[in-house]
């Protein structure tokens, strides 16, 4: 593979693909002088000089640009120039001996196969410019006045407002401000229902609004954005090596001598030119080069199609050796937001009539128990408020029709009831309802466990996670009643950011490998200390996701469990690659040394030595085909 034909972490560039364009021109040019040349020789066997004539020059068209490589790559040395340097030596080699048909077939083999190859890494770049499409859209950015502008998307910083209608891709991440609409989230969540959203939803810039209109305020833009960052992660995975590649990289030097040395030694004991320049050939390392970054491509963008932003290829391997669980319980494991548990009318209360006048007077304040209430009726039947006052942390009161209500906790409403009935037993919080001076009932409220939590939980004890911590901040009754429910046995309560972070220590000190699961700002401590730390993307604080290794962008759950999956069975893929890589080679070398390729042993080494390149590439897109246990 030719130094300058890559550029790990970052998409070929028009003068790269113009460049391969070009040697694929002179490959075919080269094998039109290379068959000229052949038919010459068949049909006028007297004229053999015309004959190497063409043939030569069919050598000197593919073999010119293999030696320039092979500079290049002893004066900026890496991995990739050891093929470069013995396909040099071999072309050199068949020179010297005067085999024009060798020195013409073999730079063109290795050209034809190398154009294979890094047409699959610019088709790894095309996937992730078609998603690089998705962030470069017009905008229609809300001005002072209120009138719209049509922009780049590109142009928005945070704060701006946007208005994007029905059939508009939405330009950069934000929070709806205005509308309710259907969004397509495929390309950034992996979601294939359509999500509902309103106002105070976080969005994400790509997704398409397939109905309605919205207003939307912009929180990152760019490379900041999901999507953004997305991009940026599957571009680095190229960057990735394996540890037997990392090894080669730091003998490159010995290796290239090794090989060397077994060419000399084979050209000495069997006086054979074919099998001394097979040698050569065959100990080319690209198969091995590209094991990983192959693989490390795939799985990422397998996780990005599944809404899972992976920080590194590094983050992938370490998911496959995970052995423990250690996870945040509000907002993690439950929504992270109060919703109604249960109404409790006195005797002969309606349910709905104190439902109604709850969520009116919850639009009164911006308590967080205030604002669950609002949805626990529809609009249409709150009664109207007049005299509103609220008691800051007790609760609020106001006129109606019916009388004075008041709303709130039990030492507000026993200034107003001689007999209020004492509080029912329940973990979360509780409110009761006082209207024309009599007692209507109470309203239970709590933080309702996410659907997928229990199957996530079992999930990874399938997996062998089977250490699994409940760690949260709050009370250990409200965390042992959700511990039960997903299965967890160990429960540590009360604890804060500094004991979360202790707690990962200790798991990491007694031999556990943990992944850490959070999504506050008070996890971001354990978060970072984990073997793996993931974050929930939907609804997770901007501390945690920074801090993560892993975001889950759609805050599923069960995407712990795909995580683990892809790791194993990237490590599956890796582990095989590597072998095809060091194991072909070795191999080759040896029939080589010994003679068995035959009387055409580089030409055959040269094929050989391509499909294991092929074999790679085919086996790290298998990956592709990997689907969800979901």
């Amino acid at each position: 593979m030719s130094t300058d034909s890559m550029n790990p972490g970052g998409a070929l560039s028009h003068q790269e693909q113009r460049n391969i364009a070009q040697r694929l021109i002179l490959a075919m040019l080269a094998s039109g002088t290379l068959i000229l040349g052949l038919l010459w020789r068949a049909l006028a066997p007297e004229q053999v000089a015309v004959a190497d004539m063409l043939l030569g020059a069919a050598s000197l068209m593919v073999g010119i640009p293999v030696l320039r490589h092979a500079v290049y790559s002893l004066r900026y040395p890496d991995l990739h120039g050891i093929t470069d340097q013995l396909v040099a030596l071999a072309l050199l080699g068949a020179w010297a001996t005067g085999d024009m048909l060798t020195a013409a077939l073999l730079p063109l083999i290795m050209t034809v196969g190398h154009i294979l190859e890094e047409r699959s890494v610019i088709g790894s770049q095309e996937a992730i410019e078609a998603l690089s499409k998705l962030t470069r859209s017009r905008a229609r950015r809300v001005a002072a006045d209120g009138k719209l502008h049509d922009v780049d998307n590109h142009d928005l910083v945070a704060g701006d407002i946007v208005e994007v209608r029905a059939g508009d891709r939405l330009p950069a991440d934000g929070r709806v401000l205005e509308g309710q609409a259907s969004l397509d989230t495929a390309p950034i969540t992996g979601e294939s229902v359509p999500l509902e959203v309103k106002p105070g939803m976080e969005v994400y810039g790509g997704a398409i609004n397939l109905d309605g209109r919205l207003r939307i305020e912009v929180t990152r833009t760019g490379e900041t954005s999901t999507l953004g960052r997305v991009i940026a992660l599957m571009q680095s995975a190229e960057q990735a090596s394996p540890p037997i590649t990392r090894l080669l990289e730091r003998h490159a030097a010995r290796y290239l001598l090794l090989v060397l040395l077994i060419a000399a030694s084979t050209w000495f004991l069997t006086q054979n030119n074919q099998a001394m320049l097979a040698v050569l050939v065959a100990a080319c390392p690209c198969a091995l080069v590209l094991s990983a970054p192959a693989t490390s491509i795939a799985g990422l963008a397998v996780a990005a199609r599944h809404g899972i932003l992976i920080r590194g290829a590094a983050f992938l391997e370490e998911l496959a050796e995970l052995n423990a669980v250690i996870i945040d319980k509000t907002g993690t494991l439950t929504h992270g937001r109060l919703q109604l548990h249960e109404l409790r009318p006195e005797a002969g209360e309606s349910a709905e009539a104190l439902a109604a006048l709850a969520a009116s007077l919850g639009t009164t304040s911006n308590h967080p128990v205030s604002c669950a209430l609002v949805n626990i009726a529809p609009q249409g039947a709150w009664p109207a408020l007049q005299n509103v006052h609220e008691y800051q942390g007790l609760g609020v009161s106001a006129t109606t029709a019916a009388g004075e209500a008041w709303l709130g906790r039990y030492a507000l409403l026993a200034t107003q009831v001689a007999d209020l009935p004492p509080e029912p037993p329940h973990d979360g919080p509780i409110v009761g309802l006082v209207l024309a001076g009599r007692f209507r009932g109470w309203i239970l409220l709590a933080d309702t466990l996410r659907e997928e939590a229990h199957d996530a939980m079992a999930q990874l004890r399938d997996l062998g996670l089977h250490q699994q911590l409940l760690l949260t901040g709050d009370r250990l009754t409200v965390a042992q009643r959700i511990a039960k429910k997903v299965g967890i046995n160990q429960v540590i309560a009360g604890a804060l950011p500094a004991d979360k972070l202790h707690q990962v220590k200790e798991q990491i000190d007694n031999g556990f490998r943990p992944m850490v699961v959070g999504d506050g700002i008070n996890d971001s401590l354990a978060i970072k200390a984990g073997v793996v730390g993931v974050a929930i993307g939907a609804g997770g604080s901007d501390i945690a996701m920074a801090s993560a290794d892993i975001v889950l962008i759609g805050g599923d759950l069960r995407r712990l469990g795909t995580c683990v999956r892809l790791s194993r069975r990237c490590r599956r893929t890796l582990h095989i690659n590597v072998m095809i890589g060091l194991g072909w080679t070795l191999v080759i070398v040896a029939a080589a040394a010994f003679g068995w390729l035959g009387a055409s042993g580089a030409i055959i080494a040269a094929i050989l030595h391509n499909m294991s390149t092929l074999l790679v590439l085919g086996n790290a897109g298998r990956l592709l085909r990997f689907e969800e246990n979901m």
